[in-house]
């Protein structure tokens, strides 16, 4: 049942992505001669429109073929006015954006579904406070709950933990003691801790521990699209900063994943939960949008570093160099997805050990 859940969720995030190539195509004027979910061999197809849809045996990605475009012959062009090749460079650009902009709003959809239905997680409230430290002598105790830091909400242990790590001058608390209502000033203590890529940092400590109190949260109207936003914001950091620690060696290379990975993951979320499956799918939905804008040719990313080429020289990419790069970015993916397969067959080696 889980091999069918993960290929319907891969299946959704590359059909949204692919959507999102074909609207702003069809929008600005060019023809889309194929529409295929999947790649290999087709095993479904229908003709609408001038379009051709379909279902192909491999369900690992997913393409839009537009007229005089093609990225396993980059030498393909067509001069009708129908054609991707003929658009003025900004259209482009926006064409190969919408495919990564539609993951992004997928995964901003997907926020607020969990939102409203509700995130179970652990509640800001104190279940112990260290002795001399800035919240003891601010006069917190067991069993406070947090409620505002300087006039943010407070809803989860995370919310209290962002609002404070950062934070090196006085902070104004809002807290709930029993039935009433009270607010102290606290500033921070820079200490020596670990970011969740293990690098020492400096962040603000206030000397609470939380009392481990697990309920389901659920945000308003006036609250869902904020907590949206921060959700879709704070997964696109986290996966720009993984890519950046493995590109400059603080993350092994060993902790790049592959698709079985991605299958193993989705199927662990789906036991947790239906909504467990839903921030699963969100941050997948973000991984895909954001690693199609790397400029790696043959990826949406390379050809907007070509599109940006021909937008300032004025003229297209030498034809023959355009193919080679290509050729070269199709290795490179092939490359990876071998490496992610290599390392996810060697956790699964280790866990079964």
């Amino acid at each position: 049942m889980w091999i069918i859940v993960s290929i319907i969720v891969l299946s959704f995030l590359i059909f949204f992505h692919e959507s999102g190539h074909f609207l702003v195509a069809r929008f600005f004027g060019v023809k889309v001669e194929v529409f295929s979910v999947g790649f290999g061999k087709k095993i479904w197809t229908k003709t609408y429109n001038g379009t051709e849809y379909a279902i192909s045996a491999i369900p690992l990605g997913g393409y839009v073929k537009m007229k005089g475009q093609d990225d396993l012959n980059p030498n393909e062009i067509s001069n009708d006015d129908d054609s991707y090749n003929t658009k003025a460079p900004w259209k482009k650009i926006c064409i190969l954006f919408a495919g990564s902009g539609a993951n992004i709003l997928l995964a901003f959809i997907l926020y607020i579904f969990i939102g409203f239905y509700g995130i179970t997680t652990i509640l800001p409230t104190i279940g112990k406070t260290i002795d001399n430290s800035p919240a003891y002598k601010a006069g917190l105790m067991q069993g406070d709950t947090i409620l505002k830091i300087n006039g943010n909400e407070i809803k989860t242990w995370r919310d209290l933990s962002q609002n404070i790590s950062n934070q090196t001058q006085e902070i104004n608390i809002e807290y709930k003691r029993g039935n009433k209502t009270f607010q102290t000033t606290i500033t921070p203590e820079m200490k020596d801790s670990k970011n969740i890529f293990g690098e020492d940092v400096k962040q603000g400590f206030i000397g609470i521990v939380a009392k481990g109190d697990i309920a389901r949260v659920r945000y308003g109207m006036s609250e869902i699209i904020p907590y949206a936003i921060d959700e879709t914001i704070f997964a696109a950091k986290l996966i720009v900063l993984s890519l950046q620690k493995i590109i400059i060696g603080i993350l092994p290379i060993d902790q790049l994943g592959g698709p079985i990975a991605i299958v193993q993951a989705i199927a662990q979320a789906q036991e947790a939960g239906f909504i467990a499956l839903l921030g699963l799918s969100a941050l997948i939905s973000i991984n895909l949008g954001i690693l199609n804008l790397l400029p790696i040719p043959a990826l949406d990313g390379g050809h907007i570093v070509f599109t940006l080429y021909e937008w300032f020289t004025k003229r297209p990419l030498n034809e023959n160099i355009a193919y080679k790069l290509t050729i070269f970015g199709w290795i490179v993916l092939f490359g990876l997805m071998v490496l992610g397969l290599y390392n996810d067959i060697g956790r699964i080696a280790v866990s079964n050990g």
